[in-house]
């Protein structure tokens, strides 16, 4: 325990005012990365700008662990696009090609889509009697890509420990630092 108990002796030996100022300090960064978050979501017009694959659905075009950068914009949904779609009754967001398209005479398309490394169509994923994608289920179309960057977030969503003690150690480091 030679790091902690440096930095919970750290800890112990800050004034209030300082260990305040550091406080404010975490919140301001937590802060920032939640106005970022936003201001991305509103250039890019999807309701979540980044997602990572999480399954081998898309090889070889996308890995697992791979993140997309998405946008949505108000053009029509075409066959061959690779777009991330919500179900309704599932929370995990869905990577998957379009492979056909049904327009309606308003102007309005609805979707099927299918994994690239899938034999069939997405039918089965859908709500039960659901036959198509319609464009609320629609959170983006795939701009561009980072291999394997997305990992990370794989590693700590499967492992949550990972997750808390990286968390608890970093919020220990930006309250103990000295500047």
């Amino acid at each position: 325990m030679g790091w902690i108990g440096e930095q919970i002796d750290s800890l112990k030996s800050m004034q209030f005012r300082q260990l305040f100022t550091q406080a404010i300090s975490l919140g301001m960064i937590v802060t920032s990365a939640l106005i970022i978050w936003k201001g991305l979501m509103c250039i890019t017009g999807s309701e979540s700008p980044v997602v990572v694959v999480l399954s081998g659905s898309m090889e070889p075009g996308f890995k697992r662990g791979d993140i997309l950068f998405l946008h949505m914009s108000k053009e029509p949904i075409r066959a061959g696009e690779i777009v991330v779609f919500n179900v309704d009754g599932r929370e995990i967001p869905i990577v998957h090609r379009v492979i056909k398209v049904h327009e309606h005479e308003d102007g309005e398309v609805d979707v099927l889509t299918k994994g690239d490394n899938n034999f069939g169509d997405d039918r089965l994923l859908y709500a039960q009697g659901q036959m198509w994608l319609q464009r609320h289920h629609i959170m983006g179309r795939a701009v561009g890509f980072l291999p394997y960057v997305g990992w990370v977030t794989i590693i700590m969503t499967e492992q949550p420990i990972i997750k808390y003690i990286l968390i608890g150690a970093l919020g220990l480091l930006v309250i103990t630092s000295k500047e």
